[in-house]
């Protein structure tokens, strides 16, 4: 999969993003584009119009760090956007054959990390992969998302749950900021990882599924799930604000640990109590259920 459209677009829409205020350049006239002008962006990086030119065109095949670097003040990039435009061009290199079969390897959740989660009784918490499937929870995480594990459509994707689900509009108080975080997140992997066959077939199928997703996809915008303030309406308890936090393993396999917690003394952390005592019950009902079998003995 060449990368080219997605570095001119990237680049296209953080150049339409600054002025030339917030740039200290000058202006004249009537413009026609609503940012900078290639010229503008070649000046403030310090490289010719030409050279700009082709990079914005999607070449960014040998391009060296520091003209990285340039491009990236000239644009005004953050902390992540800086980050994605390196991870363009290290995708732009040679050998995508062998960076290809790389990503045939499934990670898969080791039994050290699967006991961590499932240590965790009182706060919800899952094991995710790059494509945001949740590899494993512990039961209050698989009672928080309790609606996402019902609906079989969602494959325990939290991207299919939030722009297939209806429910989700109501889970996620803040839909539309988790939404973009979401895809920003997507966005970031897809440029890490060009070659990633299942995260295109995501990407396609949530493309072509939802126009939400399709404007917000286009829209270039990147994200990176660290910690944040997650606002919450379970069907059951209500209103949760909770504290997320991302934990990225180790090593190659791409995963996270994400841990939901409750501030103390609050209502919820009330709420997680509760969710966890009704979690605990139904786990018996249907342990219950499984195991109890109907007597064959005759009298």
């Amino acid at each position: 999969m060449d990368n080219r459209d997605a570095v001119s677009a990237f680049l296209r829409s953080r150049r339409d993003k600054i002025t030339p205020e917030q740039a200290g350049l000058p202006t004249y006239g009537q413009r026609r584009v609503p940012g900078l002008r290639r010229g503008e962006v070649a000046t403030l990086a310090g490289v010719s119009v030409e050279y700009y030119t082709r990079l914005e065109r999607g070449n960014l095949q040998g391009v060296s760090d520091s003209v990285l670097d340039a491009l990236a003040r000239a644009l005004r990039l953050d902390a992540t956007e800086r980050m994605y435009l390196y991870d363009l061009a290290r995708a732009a290199g040679p050998a995508p054959g062998a960076r290809a079969q790389q990503r045939e390897v499934r990670p898969t959740v080791r039994p050290s990390v699967a006991r961590i989660v499932e240590g965790m009784p009182g706060m919800p918490a899952y094991v995710m992969n790059n494509r945001l499937d949740t590899l494993a929870a512990n039961p209050l995480g698989r009672a928080l998302y309790s609606e996402m594990y019902a609906d079989p459509t969602c494959g325990a994707n939290v991207a299919r749950f939030a722009f297939f689900n209806p429910a989700a509009r109501r889970f996620y108080t803040d839909w539309e900021r988790m939404t973009r975080f979401a895809v920003g997140a997507l966005r970031v992997e897809a440029g890490k990882s060009p070659y990633d066959r299942e995260l295109s077939n995501l990407i396609g199928e949530l493309s072509t599924r939802s126009d939400t997703f399709r404007v917000m996809w286009g829209s270039h915008d990147v994200h990176v799930f660290r910690e944040s303030t997650k606002r919450l309406n379970h069907p059951l308890v209500g209103d949760l604000e909770l504290d997320q936090e991302t934990m990225s393993l180790p090593d190659e396999s791409g995963l996270s640990v994400v841990v939901y917690s409750a501030p103390p003394e609050t209502a919820a952390e009330d709420g997680l109590k509760l969710l966890a005592s009704w979690s605990a019950t139904t786990g018996l009902e249907q342990n219950a259920r499984c195991t109890s079998k109907p007597s064959t003995r005759q009298p």
